[in-house]
């Protein structure tokens, strides 16, 4: 146990010290499980962790659709989402950052990355929106609350993750995440209305757009919509599994982005080495977390976490609430995929134990988690636009989510108090 808690205090020493989390955790890691098991232990725990990560087919589904999201973006499909949803909302006030959000929610349903969505969706709104004398903030804020609905509206990584980590069915989790991006998405619209009474100079209306050019703008969202249905429908249909799914849509990916004339030798190369980069990043962070998970699990920290949720069987409410104030605080200082690789196989026997749905708790993780990617100081999202966006200051881009993260804490209290919300689709998947 005190082990384990100094485990904990050596990972957040190095992480406020800026050493990368992936290391940060294979350090901590491995000279925890070196005290616990002996050095060759310790070395024999971190070559099989990585072998097996590497080969676990499983996993194979996360590279796949991360080429998946990068093809899409290539196809240039966030541009048709931008303007149908400018079309339909780009009059009102506010409606530009209204459009932003929903076409946000669009290209998750065919990305399933946050940061991805952000940074794409930045070079398509952010322009439009400053043309029209919008406060910087509210765009840039707009943009980086909507790409947070990459990592929970189907196909996302993250469900992916989780559903590995804890054996659970990543076509029902991929199901249950449909109805809270929804959710997400119209209560991310309300927060821009309030800010928007509240001031509004603050988003000026548009250009009204006449009804034969608003159903003439849906036409440029068949791509994604045909693609959703085709890599998500074989999926529930049964057709195929979620890693041939992946495949399938990376496929099917490449395809639009050839026949839009939009992918040539050196953007195909692009797409390549982007890919591979990014997938490099997230194996290492996985293998990091799971190296460090195998020292905890090694010592008394789960089943000392267990006895004590033995406790609250009469009140199991009151274990979830703290594991939700856990994250919210980790949320401050690590990013969403550590948080779960991290936190996941701690709090996951908790779950089990007191009868929680381990779908519903999938998607409340993967929810809160969002958060993180908004909220200072470390806030990913804010920093991927800070690179794309170098006019805007970190400080007014914070700002401008605030509204947007406390819309998020309302989305989370109406998940959790009706897990409906979150499984009744899977009900219908097998």
């Amino acid at each position: 146990m005190i082990l384990a808690l100094f485990g904990f205090v050596a990972l957040l020493t190095l992480s406020f010290l800026r050493v990368p989390i992936a290391f940060s955790m294979v350090i901590v890691g491995f000279f925890g499980m070196a005290l616990a098991n002996g050095w060759e232990g310790a070395l024999a725990n971190v070559g099989q962790t990585a072998f097996d990560s590497a080969i676990n087919y499983e996993l194979s589904v996360v590279p796949l659709f991360i080429l998946m999201g990068n093809f899409v973006t290539k196809a240039k499909l966030s541009e048709e989402l931008y303007a149908a949803s400018n079309a339909f909302l780009g009059h009102l006030r506010g409606g530009l950052a209204m459009a932003t959000i929903v076409s946000c929610g669009g290209f998750s349903a065919v990305c399933g990355s946050s940061m991805a969505t952000a940074a794409t969706m930045s070079k398509v709104a952010m322009p439009s929106m400053v043309k029209y004398g919008y406060d910087k903030g509210l765009a840039a804020g707009s943009i980086a609350a909507g790409g947070t609905l990459g990592i929970l509206i189907p196909p996302s990584v993250m469900l992916v993750i989780y559903g590995i980590l804890t054996q659970s069915s990543i076509g029902k989790l991929f199901a249950a995440g449909i109805i809270p991006g929804i959710i997400g998405i119209v209560f991310y619209l309300a927060a821009v209305q309030v800010v928007i009474r509240i001031n509004p100079k603050l988003g000026p209306p548009g250009e009204r757009v006449s009804w034969p050019r608003r159903i003439e703008s849906l036409k440029g969202v068949w791509g994604v919509i045909t693609l959703f249905i085709f890599v998500m429908g074989g999926i529930y249909g049964g057709i195929f599994s979620p890693t041939e799914a992946a495949g399938i849509g990376a496929f099917g990916a490449f395809i639009f982005a050839v026949s839009r004339k939009t992918l040539t030798l050196k953007t195909f190369y692009e797409v390549l080495i982007e890919s591979a980069s990014t997938t490099a990043m997230l194996f290492t962070v996985l293998i990091g977390a799971l190296l460090f998970a195998n020292f905890i699990n090694l010592t008394t920290f789960p089943d000392a976490l267990l006895a004590i949720a033995g406790n609250f069987r009469d009140q199991p409410q009151l274990v979830i609430i703290a594991i939700l104030i856990i994250y919210l605080l980790l949320g401050c200082i690590f990013e969403s995929l550590s948080m779960i690789l991290l936190t996941v196989p701690l709090f996951f026997p908790l779950v089990q134990e007191l009868g929680f749905d381990p779908i519903w708790f999938g998607i409340v993780v993967v929810v809160i988690t969002e958060i993180s990617l908004i909220t200072p100081p470390v806030g990913l999202n804010v920093f991927v636009l800070r690179g794309v966006l170098p006019d805007v200051a970190t400080s007014l881009i914070f700002k401008g989510v605030t509204p947007y993260w406390i819309a998020d804490l309302f989305r989370l209290a109406v998940i959790v108090s009706f897990p409906i919300l979150s499984l009744w689709l899977p009900s219908f998947v097998k």
